[in-house]
């Protein structure tokens, strides 16, 4: 047991690492680009900021999250998501005292208590992006627009981007009133956890994978029919902002997404190849949040997407770049009279910024050649008794196996002049 990970963890070991860095390195590009700036915040957070910022009721707070008490008795949570958490170091640090509209974006692991499936494990990793304190509905497609240029920057085609408007606290009452009207003589039918949304959010219903082929279900009341003329306006907007972006999309009146947090604006983008899990990436507007959590009424949008599942995707298409793993040089020792020199001149090759390394363990001259080639060096440089003394280096081409003598005085020059052209 001590030798196993956690059920839900993953080792990301040596040999994939560079792929993690290479979506990395694209995100980072992308939010340059947007105006977005890094933050990192903790690991863990106090509980009651996702309860507050999450929702009751919800199956994150309810079911998915790793809460404990710590030793001086408060209750801690690891974050099963990044938003609530954005907003608290919003808040906190003030952020909002240097511009009227903050662009933040985050990578980093979170935590629920799920069942762990391909591209969905129990420690996950997530990039999203957090626009706060711009009600304008243009935020709302740049955002759409961030999400759609990261997953295609990556090579990923046939993306279906969903769209859909929540509403807001003044039209939301009466959609539920109609929805709860609409799901009353169908109780009966319902999951035990539909049942118990139907008085706490109703609106859950209508993302439940449970109940989701039920015949009933496609017929039930469209949120858009109750919307508000200022939520009617700013959807509208939404969509033409992304139309004049040349963003397709389409509409779907059931989409509510998992977080009781969000308002009007509401999206989810699939990738067909995934099948069953397509989704991902999701977001939309959240102008109650900020409030929630004790700040001033403050409009935000964003969304986030699992790195694990766009890391699945890629693999699927063949679309992972191959990794550089060679050496530029490798220093094969031979003899204890040569180690001294064979290691001043491995610091030596690091200094000029080359991929250097060694063999330490002072094999036969066969076995470390066998590992400079192991290493796909491009070049060996060996040092033994006689290199010593005349001071040089035997210098091998590895790609041509071709070999001559350089001094130990111009061996880093050439070698520089060699690799970096």
């Amino acid at each position: 047991m001590l030798t196993n990970a956690p059920r839900g963890t993953k080792d990301i070991l040596p040999d994939t690492v560079g792929e993690w860095n290479y979506v990395e390195q694209k995100i980072r590009e992308l939010c340059s680009r947007y105006g977005f700036e890094e933050i990192r915040t903790p690991v863990f957070e106090h509980t009651e900021l996702f309860h507050r910022g999450i929702g009751e009721g919800t199956d994150v707070v309810d079911k998915e999250m790793y809460t404990f008490k710590d030793r001086g008795d408060r209750s801690i949570t690891l974050r099963p998501e990044n938003t609530a958490s954005a907003v608290r170091a919003y808040l906190q640090n003030k952020l909002y005292g240097d511009s009227s509209l903050v662009k933040l974006f985050y990578i980093g692991s979170m935590f629920r208590y799920d069942r762990p499936q391909a591209g969905r494990m129990r420690e996950f990793h997530q990039f999203g992006v957090e626009a706060l304190g711009e009600e304008n509905p243009m935020v709302d497609a740049e955002v759409i627009m961030v999400a759609i240029d990261f997953l295609r920057s990556l090579g990923l085609k046939d993306l279906k981007l969903s769209l859909n408007s929540v509403g807001c606290p003044h039209c939301r009452p009466k959609y539920r009133e109609v929805l709860q009207d609409y799901f009353r003589d169908k109780l009966d039918d319902l999951c035990d956890d539909c049942k118990d949304r139907f008085e706490r959010s109703p609106l859950r219903i209508l993302d439940c994978k449970a109940d989701a082929d039920k015949p009933y279900m496609a017929d039930a009341p469209k949120i858009t029919d109750c919307l508000c003329d200022e939520c009617q306006e700013h959807f509208h907007k939404v969509q033409q902002y992304l139309t004049d972006a040349g963003i397709e999309f389409e509409l779907d009146p059931r989409l509510v997404r998992g977080l009781d947090y969000y308002t009007k604006t509401a999206f989810e983008i699939k990738y067909a190849p995934l099948g069953a899990q397509s989704a991902v990436a999701g977001g939309g507007r959240y102008d109650g949040l900020i409030e929630e959590i004790g700040g001033k009424p403050t409009p935000a949008v964003g969304f986030a997407t699992g790195l694990e599942r766009v890391l699945l995707a890629l693999e699927k298409q063949n679309l992972l770049p191959e990794m550089d793993k060679k050496t530029d040089a490798y220093v094969v020792a031979l003899g204890d009279a040569a180690q001294g020199p064979a290691f001043k001149l491995l610091t030596q090759l690091r200094q000029a910024g080359l991929k250097a390394g060694m063999d330490y363990a002072g094999r036969s001259m066969k076995a470390q050649m066998k590992q400079a080639n192991k290493a796909n060096a491009r070049f060996a440089l060996i040092i033994g008794e006689d290199e010593v003394k005349e001071s040089c280096v035997m210098l091998k081409d590895m790609e041509k196996s071709e070999q001559q003598k350089v001094s130990f005085d111009t061996i880093i020059e050439k070698l520089c002049a060699e690799v970096k052209g």
